[in-house]
Parts: C-alpha cells; structure tokens; sequence
C-alpha cells in the first residue's frame, strides 16, 4: 500500500468516525445563528399618526422610506419588518400605504390605523379624588 493510498484512509475513517459518534452526544452544539432584523419598524404609535390626505413626504416623515416601492403600482409603498432570532421568525409585520396623487388614502397591514383605533377607545383607570382643604381663617 502506498502512503498516498494509506493518507485517503486515514482521512476517510476520521471523516466516519466525526459523522455519528460524537454529535449526538453534543446537541447543544450547534452553529451559531444571530438574530437578523430586516426592515422598517412600524409601531403603533407610528400608524396613530398616519391622517388621511397627509402627503408623501409627511408620511414618509413618520414612517420612514419604504422599503418597496414598486413602478407598476406608484400609489403604493409596502414597509415589511421580519425579525429572526437563533434561526426562526419570531416576528413578521407588513404596512400598505395607499395614495391618491400625493394624498394618503388608507393604510393597510398588520398595525392598526389610527381610524380603527379611534373606534375603540380605551377606558381609562379611575383616579382618586382628594377633597380641597379648606381654606384658613383670618384672626
């Protein structure tokens, strides 16, 4: 046997024996993966703002640059968020902001708009009264 013959199977047995033997045994190690957080972060706050007839650059103002404008359909900006951490999604958000002309007409997604949320308005907690102290009398 020739030791370059000799050389392939040493390295086909170390290459065997690091298949099966020694990983499942390890299931903790793994690849790192790091979280990827890609696009526009839209909040709630940030749509509450959004008024029909704002203008592009107002709502461009609020939101940010979209981050797909497409040309068959320039009355349209999407803003998309997808935040994965360890190698799965664990968050994905999508906003449409419609225009007429240069004027806002409605906004769709995930987020509510601020229209729908006005619809419902959120009770808010009852606050303590203190009764006034009475004023001092003058001798």
């Amino acid at each position: 046997m020739s030791l370059r013959q000799l050389a392939i199977l040493v390295s086909a047995l170390f290459l065997a024996a690091c298949q099966g033997s020694i990983v499942p045994f390890l299931p903790s190690l793994t690849a790192y993966r790091i979280d990827v957080q890609q696009g526009n972060v839209v909040t709630q706050e940030m749509v509450a703002k959004l008024q029909p007839g704002m203008t592009r650059s107002q709502v461009r103002f609020v939101l940010g640059t979209p981050l797909v404008t497409d040309i068959f359909h320039p009355n349209r900006w999407d803003y998309v968020y997808r935040y994965e951490s360890g190698g799965r999604l664990v968050e994905h958000r999508r906003i449409v902001a419609i225009f007429d002309g240069d004027k806002l007409l409605r906004v769709e997604g995930d987020v509510v708009p601020a229209t729908a949320a006005a619809a419902k308005p959120v009770p808010l907690p009852a606050q303590e009264t203190k009764p006034a102290a009475a004023p001092a009398e003058k001798k």
